[in-house]
């Protein structure tokens, strides 16, 4: 199924760089870490100087992860940030493949044209003109699916272990909603082989799903109950969170991951939208069963994309009621698609 040329040039790039950073987008997820982690660690065993940039701090919940205190956070400590591209002669960007997912970094980023660069990602829309190798398969399970092909590609039995086999693990668990979604015979394979390090997959379910804070718990059930709005007109269900909301319940990063996904079981519902006010922004998670693509959604109306049943958007210079209006004016566009 893998083309393995892509691996090879991928893998040249790679060897024939003296450091590298590996990229990932903001609000970084389980995937974003995962992936970033997995390979880091992977370029550490062949002898190559890496570091990993996020944009913004990733979850609580994921503070567990192996080598997670070496990741450099930009908006924290940007001077190291910029230190470290600096220096670097080669990006890895991962789990993203549009500069403008990176936030912050953006404008930092537009400053390295002549930097070499690298993608790892199984996203919808790339621009593959800028990358001198590419490993982009939009029908794969993560990022960290494909970075555990890639690692298969030079061989588990020599690199492979369980630190890897874990952030790899976190990755897939989490972009596949525990495996409910975007998987085939390929991810189970894969999955398979990381067990076969012998990690804790039981202890690491718990720490990704059974780590919350009081205040999250609370915070779901608020935005469930008083949140969440249900159009059964149009098969659709969207839950909003103002800025207030957040501060209410002491928001912390990550604290809504996986919010969205609550009102698609509800029978009927085949989409599901998540609208939060946070730093400026509003921002929209969208999810949806069976063939209904939320990544054509996000993109023509919300300035985002993803995948068929899982996307994301932005807009900027906007309220939270003004965003809410706009997602009920464009329903009508697609009744038909959702209700038949």
């Amino acid at each position: 199924m893998f083309n393995t040329l892509m691996f090879k040039e991928l893998s040249d790039v790679i060897r024939n760089s003296s450091k590298v950073v590996i990229i990932s987008h903001a609000n970084p997820d389980g995937d974003a870490m995962g992936s970033s982690l997995g390979l880091y660690l992977f370029l550490k065993k062949l002898g190559i100087a890496a570091k990993i940039i996020v944009p913004n701090d990733y979850p609580m919940f994921l503070a567990w992860m192996p080598s997670i205190d070496d990741v450099v956070i930009y908006d924290k400590n940007t001077t190291l940030a910029n230190e470290v591209l600096n220096e670097a002669d080669l990006f890895c960007y991962l789990d993203f493949n549009t500069e403008s997912r990176t936030g912050l970094m953006h404008n930092d980023l537009c400053h390295f044209n002549k930097t070499s660069k690298v993608l790892i990602d199984h996203h919808i829309g790339a621009d593959f003109s800028k990358f001198e190798a590419v490993i982009s398969e939009t029908n794969i399970s993560s990022t960290s699916q494909l970075v555990a092909e890639f690692i298969k590609y030079h061989g588990f039995n020599d690199y492979l272990d369980k630190d890897i086999a874990t952030c790899l693990m976190v990755g897939i668990v989490t972009d596949t909603g525990s495996f409910a979604h975007s998987v085939d015979m390929t991810t189970f394979n894969i999955c398979g082989e990381l067990l076969s390090t012998s990690i804790d997959y039981k202890q690491i379910h718990q720490n990704i799903f059974d780590n919350s804070s009081e205040n999250r718990l609370r915070l779901l059930g608020f935005l469930i109950k008083d949140r969440m709005n249900v159009l059964n007109e149009y098969n659709t269900a969207y839950i909003y969170a103002s800025k207030s909301d957040l501060e209410d319940y002491k928001y912390q990063v990550g604290d809504t991951e996986g919010v969205v996904n609550y009102p698609l079981s509800i029978s009927n519902i085949k989409m599901s939208v998540l609208i939060t006010e946070r730093q400026g922004a509003i921002r929209l998670s969208f999810r949806s069963k069976g063939t209904f693509s939320v990544n054509d959604l996000a993109k023509k109306h919300f300035n985002g994309g993803g995948h068929l049943n899982a996307a994301g958007g932005t807009l900027t210079n906007c309220t939270l009621e003004q965003a809410i209006d706009k997602l009920l004016s464009i329903l009508p566009e697609y009744q038909k698609m959702l209700t038949e």
